[in-house]
């Protein structure tokens, strides 16, 4: 099976529990639509976690934007100390931020910005329209449209003649005022398909720091997967 989950900010002991709850194994696929930084406490932990499981695969949401321009900004500033350099990144997650090392950060900087699967596309944020309505190409869209928009959110934006986006980076909660995720199908003959291709978009992102809800898509029967934190 193939899953989709964002905005995971830090919440490694949730995120560990709705990989338990969902039975995912060794045969399954996971696409992470960023944000896995931020907010909660175990971001490094969590990132380590991500970049050792082979069948994960991960793509950088605004949060890791923002790190890594800090990264960079530092580097090309740097005299040439690169461990005040790390010290300086660490203090970029006050969690767990002494556990941070170089090989997460070069991980980090590896990440793409989306992924483009023969039947739908995951992205952080959103996808460029063209002024009919149609997805531009991955390669003609600059990253910040794909890492920092929030227009794609509305509920009257449906890109025409595209694969299913399923996105995240704005809790659902601001345009449904719930925690769960929000399908728009492709025809109301079809209000509730398993078929993703059926859907122009689904947004994911249940904002964990919000509502303590963390959720993944199961996209090949479009099924909502969720946990709840704890208290």
């Amino acid at each position: 099976m193939r899953y989709c989950i964002s905005d995971i900010h830090g919440e490694y002991g949730l995120f560990c529990r709705l990989m338990e709850y969902i039975g995912f194994s060794d045969s399954d696929e996971l696409f992470v639509l960023g944000d896995m930084t931020d907010k909660g406490t175990e971001a490094v932990k969590l990132c380590n976690l991500l970049r050792s499981v082979p069948n994960i695969r991960c793509a950088v949401g605004n949060h890791e934007c923002d790190f890594l321009k800090a990264y960079h900004g530092l580097m090309k500033s740097s005299d040439g100390d690169y461990d005040e350099v790390l010290d300086s990144l660490r203090r970029y997650f006050p969690g767990d931020g002494n556990e941070l090392d170089w090989e997460i950060v070069d991980w980090l900087d590896s990440l793409p910005y989306c992924f483009d699967e023969d039947d739908f596309v995951g992205v952080h944020a959103s996808v460029a329209l063209d002024e009919r309505g149609r997805a531009l190409p991955f390669e003609k869209t600059p990253y910040e449209q794909l890492v920092y928009a929030r227009d794609f959110n509305g509920k009257d934006v449906l890109p025409r003649d595209s694969k299913c986006v399923v996105f995240g980076h704005t809790p659902v909660r601001y345009t449904t005022g719930q925690d769960r995720f929000v399908f728009y199908p492709r025809s109301a003959e079809k209000p509730r398909s398993r078929n993703i291709a059926d859907y122009v978009k689904i947004h994911i992102d249940t904002g964990v720091y919000l509502s303590d809800v963390l959720g993944c898509l199961r996209v090949d029967d479009c099924t909502a997967h969720y946990v709840k934190k704890r208290r």
